[in-house]
């Protein structure tokens, strides 16, 4: 096994590519190193026509990744917020890639799928979750809006139940997943080893059989809760503000709409504020390029705000879950503030504009 850094493992089996996020003890969170030696790995592949497919998994048992390091943006955001910048950049640019990989990429999606690493795999060819999958944006929660295309793939869950998952960040499991569009297979947790496999066989030489392979490993997962949700979610989530948007759950009078709502305002009233208009925007027809290029802008308004600090200051460092938001209320929301969230960085968009 290739060791390009100790966080990716790298390797070649049968007719696969093969990558492994190793960081267990904290569920694989993504580092600036481990989008550079992926990307790297995508590059040597690309070419080599012993490589079928590239399969993508997480060393442990709690998950694939739990999303990028933020720990380390908290200290640079902290210090001034000079290499967040050229993480997201090369992250989102990995996300684009992914997307456009010419060989199939399988990405195996079992336990946490969180931020980065729906970045890594949400964009992917072969989506595999399992029974024990939870997927999930949780950005607002920390004052950040939903990033590496995240948006885009949620705008097209149908109805409003993207929009509901960006504002709330909660999470789904296997059913929840496919029928969001976050995933396209499921798999029992236990026969992943199997198919990993079966993908580096001799006989899987095209995508058909790539797709084939894993069609021979999935199953039916339990049903998932979103489609019975789907009458509230639709009916609140169309309001045209965050403000509407809370008035509608409080008053629909359902249990469940009332809980989005106490969810809601524990997050940023300024990333809230923010994510909608970014479901907004990424929705048909805005393609996955715009939708970076306007995450990018996203991440590095927030890197200069006072929310980003404080919101991983109370969920990840000091973990009293007691953030102080800066505003305080989604009605102190000025509008020129939430128009940075969309301005061009100093350094330039992602330079994707052009693509699909």
């Amino acid at each position: 096994m290739r060791r390009d850094d100790d966080s990716v493992l790298l390797d070649r089996a049968g007719r696969s590519g093969r990558i492994v996020l190793n960081r267990p003890r904290a569920i694989n969170a993504l580092t600036h190193p481990m989008v550079t030696a992926i990307a790297a790995a995508l590059d040597r592949w690309e070419h080599d026509d012993e490589v079928t497919a590239v399969v993508l998994a997480g060393a442990g048992e709690r998950g694939l990744c739990a999303g990028g390091d933020i720990r380390a943006i908290h200290e640079d955001a902290r210090s001034g917020g000079t290499a967040s910048p050229g993480f997201w950049r090369d992250e989102y640019r990995l996300n684009f890639r992914i997307a456009r990989y010419p060989k199939p990429f399988v990405a195996l999606m079992d336990g946490i799928v969180m931020g980065g690493g729906v970045g890594l795999s949400g964009h992917a060819s072969v989506r595999v979750v399992t029974e024990r999958s939870a997927v999930a944006m949780p950005e607002t929660a920390i004052g950040l809006v939903p990033d590496v295309g995240g948006t885009h793939l949620l705008a097209r869950a149908p109805g409003r139940l993207g929009t509901h998952l960006a504002l709330t960040g909660d999470s789904v499991g296997a059913a929840d997943a496919l029928l969001c569009g976050l995933a396209d297979h499921c798999v029992p947790a236990a026969l992943l080893p199997e198919l990993t496999e079966a993908l580096a066989a001799p006989g899987v030489r095209t995508a058909a059989d790539v797709r084939e392979t894993v069609l021979r490993y999935a199953a039916t997962p339990p049903e998932g809760l979103l489609a019975g949700e789907r009458p509230w979610i639709d009916a609140c989530y169309a309001a045209d503000s965050v403000p509407a948007i809370l008035e509608r759950l409080l008053d629909s009078g359902v249990p469940a709409a009332k809980a989005a709502a106490e969810t809601l305002l524990t997050r940023s009233p300024t990333a809230l504020t923010a994510t909608l208009a970014a479901m907004r925007a990424d929705g048909p027809p805005a393609t996955l390029a715009e939708s970076l290029d306007r995450a990018y802008r996203a991440s590095c308004a927030a890197l200069a705000h006072p929310d980003l600090v404080e919101g991983i200051r109370a969920r990840v460092v000091d973990k009293d879950r007691s953030p102080r938001w800066s505003p305080a209320e989604l009605g102190q929301v000025a509008e020129a503030e939430a128009a940075r969230f969309t301005a061009p960085p100093p350094g330039g968009d992602l330079g994707l504009a052009g693509g699909s």
